[in-house]
């Protein structure tokens, strides 16, 4: 049977809790519609991570991005709640999940959520 995108993001015990290591996984194949014109938009994300207790399954992270093709978001939106849902899935030491948004109307756009915060200057 074909997958099919889902918002379940799996968490699995990370195998060396003990030990400060960083995960960094990257695909070219996020992508959404523009909220304001509902042509679709493509990016490549990165999310990188230091673990605690647990890590995320790749096959329900590919599943978890492929789930908003088709939905309208704002690029910013995207970043965040990619983050966010990250975070409550595995509870990880730190987090950053960046996006590159393919050329559209001229910009090229990229957005850089950070957990946990910075805290403003």
């Amino acid at each position: 049977m074909p997958s099919t995108p889902s918002r379940d993001l799996v968490a699995v015990d990370n195998p060396h809790p003990g030990r400060d290591y960083e995960v960094r996984c990257e695909t070219p194949e996020l992508t959404c519609l523009c909220p304001m014109t509902g042509q679709p938009d493509f990016a490549t994300v990165v999310v990188t991570y230091v673990p605690d207790r647990k890590i995320v399954e790749l096959k329900s992270l590919k599943l978890y991005l492929w789930s908003f093709r088709d939905e309208g978001h704002f690029h910013e939106d995207v970043t965040n709640r990619i983050l966010d849902d990250l975070v409550a899935a595995i509870a990880p030491r730190r987090m950053t999940v960046e996006t590159h948004w393919n050329v559209r109307g001229g910009i090229t756009t990229t957005v850089t959520a950070r957990h946990p915060s910075a805290e403003p200057d």
